[in-house]
């Protein structure tokens, strides 16, 4: 059971080589990297790869690490107390199961992930340290304890927005993607569209990441903004040539609300443009 990538999803030597030695020591894979990297796609992959279930464990501010494990309904029990229901003598009827518990008893071990830790509070990884190293914890609503039976691959990214604790980090194999270099970034582009003129590809990215080089921009484009703007230039029909130029600095790029997301970047284009033109080159 190893990981090779997949046809839909470019994998470097060194994320494959990340991706089998966590699952080979059984430990989580933390996986870093700026937005738009993959990384989600990632985990995506490796379940499709090694033909098992994907649970997917969005993480927002106000998560909690409980919400994993469980939650216990209190206010619906009390509502059907009120009712005279009878289902309200069985506790285990008001017990809300998370995507923990739901990965410890699946059939066949799934690939969880926890996605973008990252955005909780910095106590979230900690409550959860004790869960990921022994695979069980203990419901005391019900007092009974969940054990998964075979460990599943969990697959947790970040987008290095916050430092994680150090004890979380010890129990984690870690890899950060790299943004992906021009030979890689065009294998990922083949994928998705194979059929794309290598003119317009080859103009594209000396655009894009001349882009990137672009000294003051407050958002670098990502590998998803790329595929997005490829799509759209294909869409447009956009001539090679209108893309041709020195570097990004003397030209704004069609279609540029794909690649650059605030004004402040567009701005700074304009007037890198102006100053350009005004000297001249």
């Amino acid at each position: 059971m190893r990981f090779t990538g997949t046809d839909s999803y470019v994998a470097t030597e060194d994320l494959m080589v990340a991706v089998n030695a966590a699952i080979t020591l059984e430990r989580p894979l933390l996986v870093k990297g700026e937005p738009g990297t993959g990384k989600t796609v990632l985990a995506i992959e490796v379940a499709r790869a090694l033909n098992r279930p994907l649970l997917a464990w969005h993480i927002k501010s106000t998560t909690k690490a409980q919400q994993g494990l469980y939650e216990y309904d209190a206010v619906s029990r009390l509502r059907d107390s009120q009712l005279g229901e009878a289902r309200v003598h069985d506790i285990s009827n008001y017990i809300v199961r998370g995507k923990l518990w739901e990965a410890f008893e699946a059939p066949e071990p799934p690939v969880l992930l926890i996605d973008e830790i990252d955005k909780a509070d910095i106590e979230f990884p900690n409550d959860l340290l004790l869960e990921l190293d022994r695979m069980e914890f203990h419901v005391y609503e019900t007092r009974q304890t969940i054990k998964a039976h075979k460990r599943p691959v969990v697959i947790i990214t970040s987008n290095n927005e916050k430092e994680l604790p150090d004890a979380f980090l010890r129990r984690c194999f870690f890899h950060y993607i790299r943004f992906p270099d021009k030979e890689t970034m065009e294998r990922i582009v083949d994928v998705h569209y194979p059929g794309l003129k290598q003119d317009l590809l080859r103009e594209a990215l000396a655009l894009f990441y001349d882009l990137r080089e672009v000294p003051g921009l407050k958002k670098k484009p990502s590998t998803s903004e790329l595929l997005d703007w490829i799509r759209l230039l294909m869409v447009e029909d956009v001539d090679p040539e209108t893309l041709r130029a020195k570097d990004a600095r003397t030209l704004i790029p069609p279609l540029c609300g794909a690649l650059l997301k605030n004004e402040q970047d567009v701005h700074l284009l304009e007037r890198l443009a102006f100053l350009a033109r005004r000297n001249g080159r």
